[in-house]
C-alpha cells in the first residue's frame, strides 16, 4: 500500500467511487479504496497524476473518478523532526508535514523519556493531527535481537502507522531484517555512504536516512551521497524512499528536490525558514494594504459554515 499527500478535494470530475487512476497493466498506481490512513507513505505512491494525464486516463477506461485522484503534490512528503508539544501545535496543522520522526536525541532534547509507553502516547498524540500519517520512532539495543524486540513493541500500537527506525549497523541491519519479516515498517538511519542504501533495500526498508549536514560536517560531500542514494533506488525499482535528515538550509530542500529527492525531514527551525522570505512577506503586507484601501474591510464578512454538498451558506 502507498499513501499519497494530497489536498483533500472531492469534487467530481468525471466520477468513480473510490481509489486512484490506473494508466495501464504495468501501472504502479494503488486501485485501492482511498481511507483515512490506509495508504502509506514509506512504501513509495505512484508518480504524480496530472489532472490532464488523469482525465486522459479515465477517458481511455470509461472509468470514474473525484478531483481527490488527482496528486497535485507527487510524491512529496515532509516530515517533522520533533518531539516538542510546542512545534507539533505550530507546524503540524500547516498542513505540510505527512508525519513526524524521533530518535533518543531528540527526545532528549524536548525532555521525553524513552520507554515503549511513552513513545507509544506520543504516537497517539501526533496522529490526532489530520495531516499527520506516520510516526517515525528509533529502537534500542546493543544486539539484533534487542533491537528486534524493542522494535516490535513499538509497532504494537498501529503497524500501519508506525515506523521503527533501526541504525544501519551490522546488527541494526539484523534487527531491520527480521522486523520487516514481521510485518514491522523500517527506516535505516544514520547513513552517511551511498553503499547504505544497497542494504537498506537488500532487507526491504522502507526508507534510508541519510545525514546530509553531519556528512558534510565530517567532509563528505553530503549532497553528492544523497542524490547517489536516489539514483540507487530508481535505478533498482525499489519503492524504498531516501528520508534526508539532517538538513541544515532551506536551499538544500531546493536543490535535492531538484535532483529528484522527495523525502525529507526537517527541524521546527527549517521549517522557519521554509516561511521566512522578506519578498514574500512585503508582498502579503502590499495586497492587505491594497484591499484595505478599497473597501475589504468596510463591511464585516458574513459568517458561513460548510455544508457536505460543499456549498456554503449562511450562518
Amino acid at each position: 500500500m502507498s499513501l499519497v499527500c494530497v489536498a483533500q478535494r472531492v469534487t467530481p470530475l468525471v466520477a468513480r467511487p473510490f481509489g486512484r487512476v490506473s494508466t495501464g497493466a504495468n501501472s504502479r498506481v494503488s486501485t485501492a479504496p482511498r481511507l483515512a490512513r490506509s495508504n502509506l507513505i514509506g512504501d513509495r505512491p505512484c508518480k504524480a497524476v496530472t489532472l490532464t494525464r488523469a482525465a486522459r486516463a479515465v477517458a481511455e477506461q470509461g472509468e470514474e473518478m473525484y478531483e481527490e485522484d488527482v496528486d497535485y503534490s507527487g510524491n512529496l512528503c515532509m516530515f517533522l523532526d520533533s518531539a516538542s508539544e510546542e512545534e507539533w501545535a505550530k507546524w503540524l496543522p500547516s498542513g505540510i508535514f505527512t508525519g513526524v520522526t524521533t530518535n533518543p536525541i531528540i527526545l532528549e532534547r524536548d525532555n521525553r523519556e524513552c520507554t515503549v509507553e511513552v513513545l507509544t502516547a506520543l504516537a497517539k498524540q501526533a496522529l490526532e493531527y489530520d495531516a499527520v500519517q506516520e510516526f517515525q520512532v528509533q529502537t534500542w539495543g546493543v544486539t539484533s535481537d534487542e533491537m528486534w524486540k524493542n522494535g516490535v513493541a513499538l509497532a504494537s500500537y498501529d503497524k500501519d502507522v508506525i515506523v521503527v527506525k533501526v541504525p544501519g549497523t551490522f546488527e541494526g541491519i539484523k534487527a531491520a531484517n527480521a522486523l520487516v519479516a514481521d510485518g514491522i515498517r523500517v527506516t535505516i538511519t544514520a547513513a552517511y555512504a551511498s553503499h547504505q542504501a544497497v542494504l537498506a533495500a537488500a532487507v526491504g526498508a522502507n526508507y534510508v536516512a541519510p545525514y546530509l549536514g553531519r556528512m558534510n560536517d565530517a567532509g563528505r560531500d553530503g549532497f553528492g551521497v544523497v542524490v547517489e542514494m536516489q539514483k540507487t533506488a530508481d535505478k533498482l525499482d525499489s519503492d524504498m524512499r531516501i528520508l534526508v535528515a539532517s538538513v541544515r538550509n532551506v536551499g538544500d530542500i531546493a536543490k535535492l528536490a531538484a535532483e529528484g529527492c522527495d523525502t525529507f525531514t526537517i527541524s521546527a527551525q527549517i521549517a522557519e525558514q521554509m516561511f521566512s522570505d522578506p519578498l514574500t512577506a512585503q508582498a502579503a503586507a502590499d495586497f492587505e494594504a491594497a484591499a484595505e484601501r478599497i473597501g475589504a474591510y468596510a463591511v464585516v464578512p458574513v459568517e458561513v459554515e460548510e455544508v457536505e454538498s460543499g456549498e456554503v451558506t449562511e450562518a
